[in-house]
């Protein structure tokens, strides 16, 4: 039995970060995935300190470093006005105070980085056309059930596959996620064609009433990464639809016009509606258990879904390493490292959403006062929760690439 890889249901970054991370440990691992093909869709995200730290102790700090864009802030505007309400420099304080940058970098890219290890480690074996179905286990194993296909059994079983797991359906049962009516549309232009006077090398957020824009460099500056999103109260889940600029603009008329020419200089907008679940206690089963979206799927606002999903891989590795991937308990001391921590980031992302990026009247000039009468060493003690570890609640730094 000790022979018996560890399987991993999910290609995506939440699944090889946790494959990258217990082969570094000498743990011979399966990742399945039900694509036909390795790969991210999307566009650009955000990653903070804390994911740094992960990168470092996944031991792909370099790789992942060469592919971001280092920006120069995170930046702050009333969407209603075109006024400042605050900035986070993220200059050389921020990162000594950190130990490690924030950076932007598109999705693929950063999947990429940890597909390149999973592909030249000898301990970890990618098969993708593998849809999962569920899981059995028999106390001394656990067996990945396929669509089509003969189970593949391992010593653990970890479900990454993302927000409608099927690990998840059949350990927790809790049916669809959370639609929250929020709808988000995502476009990404050369840089020559976005505003001359918008080229901030920052990630600016526009808040406004019941809206927010987002606009970032990535690719080294040569294109930008556009996010509108919108209190439509849609209550269907959608992913990644095609839809024509003029709906992206409907509703944002109230926004001032310096940020709304971000729509119109947009390109091939596609939609997709945000969804959450409900922060829960259990993700464990046994030789089972969940990680990144399939345990705590989170809204955007604190841009911290793949960060944790990196937490997650880096805390699974050191539990295996610390107490053995046959070990009684070993994925109950996982989670218990990662409930309540994932938990305040997906109530914070919630919050976030209210009272800083969509209030109106004066709830915002509540915002705007607040925000304004803070000093950097204000943001970076506010944040040091979040930015200041890599997860672990071992005494371990941050940043290390313990083997």
């Amino acid at each position: 039995m000790t022979d018996l890889p560890i399987i991993i249901a999910g290609g995506g970054i939440g699944g090889l970060a946790a494959a990258c991370g217990l082969a570094r440990k000498g743990q011979r691992c399966v990742v399945v995935e039900q694509a036909q093909r390795l790969g991210e869709i999307g566009a650009g995200i955000q990653i903070g300190p804390n994911a740094f730290h992960c990168f470092d102790y996944l031991g792909i700090g370099d790789q992942a470093r060469a592919c971001a864009v280092y920006i120069d802030q995170l930046r702050l505007m009333d969407a209603q006005t075109a006024e400042d309400i605050t900035s986070i420099p993220l200059d050389g304080p921020f990162r000594a105070y950190y130990g490690n940058p924030y950076a932007v970098v598109h999705r693929a890219d950063l999947h990429g980085v940890l597909m390149k290890y999973c592909e030249e480690s000898p301990l970890i074996d990618l098969r993708t056309d593998h849809r999962a179905l569920g899981y059995a286990q028999d106390g001394n194993s656990a067996s990945l059930l396929l669509d089509g296909r003969a189970p593949i059994r391992g010593r653990l079983l970890i479900g990454a596959d993302g927000l409608r797991s099927a690990i998840r359906a059949q350990m927790v049962g809790d049916g669809e996620p959370r639609v929250s009516g929020h709808t988000t549309y995502r476009s990404v232009i050369p840089t020559e064609q976005m505003p001359e006077d918008l080229r901030w090398n920052a990630a600016t957020l526009w808040a406004g009433p019941k809206c927010h824009i987002v606009h970032y460099p990535l690719k080294g500056g040569k294109v930008y990464n556009l996010v509108v999103t919108y209190h439509r109260d849609v209550q269907e889940a959608i992913a990644g639809r095609p839809v024509p600029r003029e709906e992206v603009a409907q509703g944002v008329e109230h926004i001032h016009p310096k940020a709304r020419q971000v729509i119109e200089h947009g390109d091939n907008w596609k939609l997709w509606v945000l969804c959450d679940r409900e922060p829960i206690s259990n993700w464990v089963d046994g030789r089972v258990a969940l990680l990144g979206d399939a345990a705590h799927p989170m809204l955007q606002y604190f841009a911290q879904g793949a960060c944790m999903a990196m937490e997650d891989a880096v805390a699974l590795s050191h539990c295996v390493a610390q107490f053995g991937a046959s070990a009684e308990g070993t994925l109950q001391r996982y989670q218990d490292m990662r409930r309540v921590r994932t938990a305040r980031v997906q109530m914070n992302s919630r919050l976030i959403g209210e009272y800083i990026y969509h209030p109106d009247d004066a709830k915002a000039a509540v915002r705007n006062s607040i925000m304004r009468g803070m000093s950097p060493d204000d943001w970076y003690r506010q944040l040091n929760w979040l930015y200041g570890t890599n997860g672990l609640e071992s005494g371990e730094s941050a940043g290390t690439a313990d083997p």
